[in-house]
């Protein structure tokens, strides 16, 4: 998708984009998108894992009814330069009507990845997802990390995200187990 060359431009965060603001903006507010939800399908072979043991980060997926709370943030064009190094492996960004806190609209552009790129690792139960998870880790740290902060940043919007805090609770399981089993 191009970025936009007039008007406001503005740019939906729904993962990590929420915890980890790297690029400079000129507003921020909540906001949410319908019809989409979120989901830890998508692997990362260049943050949270290796080509060869490649981590699970979140892309969006069609969901009629669903809502997805993140934060919009206004930016310069130029921010793009960065967010699509950042956002590279498997990611396109797409045009989707965002609906602020306080009710008003606009459209933003959002980074999604499809279940046709090569890093997309696809579906699986929230307890396979999660031990998938606490395995990996690369260059910006261990994936059982993201999904900590996300969990955190999402509660901090009050959002409630069934998928995402099923996941923290069995990363918080296995680690109590670890840490249960390295004691006698």
């Amino acid at each position: 998708m191009p970025i936009p060359t007039d008007g406001d431009i503005w740019l939906f965060g729904y993962g990590s984009l929420i915890f980890k603001v790297d690029f400079p903006f000129l507003e921020k507010r909540p906001a949410s998108i319908r019809g989409w939800a979120r989901r830890l399908w998508q692997g990362s072979h260049d943050h949270r894992g290796t080509p060869e043991k490649p981590g699970r980060v979140l892309t969006l997926i069609r969901s009629p009814g669903a809502v997805c709370m993140g934060m919009a943030f206004r930016v310069e064009p130029d921010v793009f330069e960065h967010l699509d190094r950042r956002e590279q492996n498997g990611y396109l960004r797409v045009s989707e009507t965002l609906t602020f806190a306080d009710g008003g609209c606009a459209d933003a552009l959002i980074y999604l990845a499809g279940d046709n790129n090569e890093a997309y690792l696809g579906p699986a139960s929230e307890q396979e997802i999660a031990s998938h998870i606490a395995c990996c880790c690369g260059p910006s740290g261990p994936n059982d990390e993201y999904v900590l902060r996300l969990a955190e940043a999402l509660r901090a919007l009050g959002e409630e995200d069934e998928h995402i805090f099923t996941i923290e609770r069995y990363l918080h399981q296995m680690a109590q187990a670890g840490s249960d089993a390295g004691h006698p």
